[in-house]
């Protein structure tokens, strides 16, 4: 499988199936993850354990909308469709639908994602549950 292809399966199969099972088929052993909150252990565990908690506030449905990779690296700009089900930030839910912008960054080894690093708008995520403009927010 080509590096483009494990990422996309990567962000389909665990972030939007949660097939978490299917981890070690993406994750080399020495995987680190940069774009995880610090309380998070930056490993495996961290990553399913952010995406569960994630899960508890939002559904979520990553799209990528593109996608860069070359040799060992691989860039992807998502569109993430949210509904917002459980408390986020300390707003209660609201059960509305909303989405954010964002890149991932992922660095590969032996056919498995070794690094990742992600730039989500969590401040656009704000801004809709709060239905307020302020801050910035990445253009789509």
């Amino acid at each position: 499988m080509n590096n483009a292809i494990l990422v996309q399966n990567f962000i389909e199969q665990i972030w939007n199936q949660r097939e978490f099972e299917k981890l070690e088929n993406f994750l080399h052993p020495d995987f680190h993850d940069y774009g995880l909150p610090p309380i998070f252990p930056p490993n495996q565990e961290g990553t399913k354990k952010w995406i569960l908690n994630t899960g508890a506030s939002f559904e979520h449905n990553t799209i990528i909308e593109e996608q860069v990779t070359e040799d060992d690296k691989s860039i992807l700009k998502i569109r993430m469709n949210l509904k917002h089900i459980g408390v986020w930030r300390n707003i209660q839910p609201t059960g509305i639908d909303l989405h954010a912008v964002g890149y991932r960054y992922f660095k590969l080894n032996d056919g498995k994602i070794i690094e990742h690093w992600a730039l989500i708008d969590g401040q656009a995520i704000e801004t809709q549950l709060n239905n307020v403009i302020k801050g910035c927010k990445i253009a789509e």
